[in-house]
């Protein structure tokens, strides 16, 4: 079977759409599916060779340094050069240019598609639009989700909270609940040791760390003001934040409004294979407190790693945050949160609990058994995808040939 992927984001833009493209293709070849994805184009000197990824023109996105919009005529003429290549389904992760570009190459071509709904558009229109009252702006992302949604033969949702919100939208497609796993890489050891050492932080100094897009909607000024309430009863407390994204400059007027800056360290993107498990290895208490996670893949990998979670419960975070999975589970709120982390940075038995708690949970979090539900998906939507290119020809030929 062969499924043409389409996404407004790959990397090198680094964040869970990303992530969750990647995995599930690794994966999906064990289940004899072929993919092959259609992304941005990122500039020569940011590509990395990977089999099968095809890279559209794009320009940039204003306001916006890291992504990249692909040109709509480069984008359909890429389409119609993969049209011969005999594909047997469309998937679409994005809902951007992907989505109304992937729909039409389905209908030309003749075969199903489906769409991964990976973004909770509410809360992304409240902060990117501050303009636009509230109000206004869910009834405009929950007409669009209602819009898009139609159009496919089938949704994948995360989670079942992003499950839930779409059936209260009003969308009537089905909906199949299917997360993205933990890849077997994740579970490497990361070497904390190695990640201080690089970063010229003392061996012995408490971390707490947060990972994921530097972006409004992640809510990391929460957590910025948390950490300043973690510093009052564990003063040589370090807050490491690894990521890059729009907040970023906020992050930092705040983080000097509070008097914070000797205890706060942005650290950017970190290569995944190495540097970003490492980090992860080096924290004491990992800290989240998103409000828009159709997943919160983050979390997994954290506690993949043996990093004791803090976090809030909101959204596709529900899913995952259960009792017994190496995490406090917190309400959004500034004392409660920054007891809980003090509790597992002054506790180290509990932090020891929650880490060996983390591991064991994270590996029931498994990338293939999820990319085998997402195969079993493809075929039912697609029931022509065993039969061959020809035959398959031959039954949309109206008479044959």
């Amino acid at each position: 079977m062969r499924v043409l992927f389409i996404s407004d984001v790959y990397f090198p833009r680094v964040n869970g759409v990303s992530t969750s493209v990647r995995t599930f293709r690794q994966d999906l070849a064990a289940c004899d599916v072929e993919t092959v994805l259609v992304a941005p184009d990122y500039g020569p000197a940011a590509i990395e060779a990977e089999a099968d990824v095809v890279r559209v023109a794009a320009a940039g996105v204003p306001g916006d340094p890291e992504d990249r919009r692909m040109r709509w005529g480069s984008l359909v003429r890429t389409l119609a050069d993969l049209a011969s290549e005999g594909f047997d389904l469309v998937h679409i992760h994005t809902p951007f240019i992907a989505h109304y570009a992937g729909v039409r190459a389905a209908r030309r071509l003749n075969i199903p598609c489906i769409a991964t709904y990976h973004t909770f558009f509410e809360e992304y229109l409240h902060h990117y639009v501050p303009v636009l009252p509230r109000a206004l702006g869910r009834v405009l992302a929950r007409r669009f989700a209602r819009s898009q949604c139609r159009n496919v033969a089938a949704l994948v949702a995360p989670s079942e909270p992003m499950r839930a919100a779409l059936v209260a939208y009003g969308v009537t497609t089905p909906i199949h609940i299917i997360p993205t796993g933990i890849a077997p890489d994740r579970f490497g050891d990361g070497n904390g040791a190695r990640f201080r050492a690089a970063q010229a932080l003392p061996a012995a100094r408490p971390l707490v760390l947060y990972v994921g897009r530097v972006a409004h909607e992640k809510n990391i000024d929460f957590l910025v003001r948390v950490f300043a309430k973690v510093r009052a009863s564990v003063p040589d407390a370090l807050f490491v934040i690894a990521g890059e994204g729009p907040a970023r400059e906020s992050l930092r007027a705040l983080v000097s409004a509070l008097g914070l800056q000797e205890g706060v360290r942005f650290v950017g993107y970190l290569e995944r294979d190495t540097e970003l498990l490492d980090c992860y290895a080096a924290a004491d208490v990992f800290v989240f407190a998103s409000r828009t996670e159709t997943q919160g893949l983050v979390l997994l990998e954290a506690m993949a790693q043996g990093a004791p979670v803090v976090s809030t419960a909101q959204l596709g975070t529900r899913s995952i945050l259960k009792e017994g999975c190496g995490a406090l589970i917190v309400d959004e709120e500034l004392h409660e949160f920054a007891a809980a982390a003090v509790r597992v940075l002054q506790d180290r038995p509990l932090a020891q609990t929650l880490a060996e708690q983390g591991r064991s949970y994270a590996r029931g979090w498994s990338s293939l058994a999820m990319a085998r539900r997402l195969a079993e998906l493809y075929r039912a939507t697609s029931p022509l995808a065993d039969v061959s290119a020809g035959a398959r020809l031959n039954t949309l030929l109206p008479g044959g040939v």
